[in-house]
């Protein structure tokens, strides 16, 4: 997403209807932690779920699911923070690992194990000594290039962060504002990785040279500047490479009609950077009780095979499944970038600083 992501792009771009937005009032949650028979999700604008898999979960509980959806995800989670005292809802869905240190150094979260916890892969288990917040979710934000382009100018598509800084690429790739997005934020976070503190700026410099065109957000860049997405392709758009998900090319083929037989985007493996989305408890929740079920249903294998069809997301559950489509066509990266949530935490804000300065300026 925040990223942001996904789904809230896709849902533009692409026509995905998202579950409806609303907020809590005063009489849907109350301060005994549990007597409400209303629980709100707080989130950024790429919630999604299958009404039917909502509709079972509210039948078997008998909590009936309110959504706040609050902008993308760097907006909602420092209004989050902001509201923490007299919160919004009773769980917030949608951090990640670029954002994650910001919500819990302030506090956001109060201690809650989720059933089904030990049925997360390991590899996207975080903060287990106090259980503050629960994966969810993952995806991998990457380049995606419009395979027409390259055929017609009969030019390799990129395939590694070194390729897009060569000449042969120069004006062709677009990315969104690292300290207004998600997947902005991310890409950052992959050079970063790759590069390290010593060479990552350098990269930029590199890459702003071979003329890399910034706009503020995923919409943006995938569905105005692209020239391989639906939407790009109906605005005209001459950028044929773009900074997305490694989930966007199976996208293109499941809401196209007809539909093509390959998809007709491609992903440089070697630029993905992997994100990992939590919830968690909101500390002074009005409906803990019910917060807690509603956590305890996000990991539940019937919610993680609803995700990836609904926010474009990969589960973070064992022996969860995914679309046929997703294997076919966005394969998650066999060797993504990744940070250390605590390595990010003590670097982003200067990053994003440096960043601004040598790319915006």
């Amino acid at each position: 997403m925040s990223i942001t992501k996904k789904a809230t792009v896709l849902a533009v771009g692409f026509g995905l209807v998202a579950l409806s937005a609303c907020g809590s009032s005063d009489s849907d949650n109350d301060s005994g932690g549990g007597g409400s028979k209303t629980v709100t999700l707080v989130s950024h604008n790429s919630w999604a779920v299958s009404k039917s898999v909502l509709a079972a979960f509210e039948k078997e509980s008998g909590y009936k699911v309110k959504v706040l959806e609050d902008g993308d995800a760097g907006q909602a989670v420092n209004k989050a923070v902001l509201t923490k005292d007299n919160p919004q809802g009773d769980v917030f869905f949608g951090v990640d690992n670029t954002l994650l240190s910001r919500a819990l150094d302030n506090g956001l979260f109060q201690s809650y194990e989720a059933k089904g916890s030990d049925l997360i892969l390991p590899e996207y288990r975080v903060d287990e000594d106090k259980h503050r917040v629960t994966p969810i979710d993952t995806g991998d934000i990457c380049v995606n290039y419009d395979k027409a382009y390259f055929t017609e100018h009969k030019l390799a598509p990129p395939s590694s962060f070194d390729d897009l800084v060569e000449p042969a690429y120069k004006n062709l790739l677009v990315t969104e504002n690292a300290s207004t997005s998600s997947p902005g934020l991310g890409f950052l976070l992959g050079t970063a990785a790759k590069y390290g503190d010593g060479g990552w700026e350098g990269y930029w410099t590199k890459l702003k040279a071979n003329g890399v065109k910034v706009v503020d957000g995923w919409e943006q860049a995938y569905n105005e500047e692209f020239s391989g997405s639906a939407g790009g392709k109906k605005a005209k758009a001459d950028r044929p490479l773009v900074v997305s998900y490694a989930s966007s090319p199976p996208a293109e083929v499941i809401y196209a009609d007809p539909k093509p037989t390959t998809a007709p985007t491609g992903v440089a493996e070697e630029t993905c950077f992997r994100q990992v989305e939590y919830a968690g408890l909101l500390s002074n929740a009005g409906n803990s009780k019910g917060g807690k079920a509603l956590l305890d249903f996000l990991l539940t294998k019937r919610f993680q095979e609803d995700m990836p069809l609904n926010m474009f997301v990969y589960p973070v559950r064992e022996a969860a499944e995914v679309p046929q489509e997703f294997t076919k066509y966005g394969p998650q990266a066999k060797d993504p970038e990744t940070l250390d949530p605590a390595k990010i935490a003590a670097n982003r804000d200067q990053w994003v600083k440096s960043w601004t300065s040598l790319v915006l300026k």
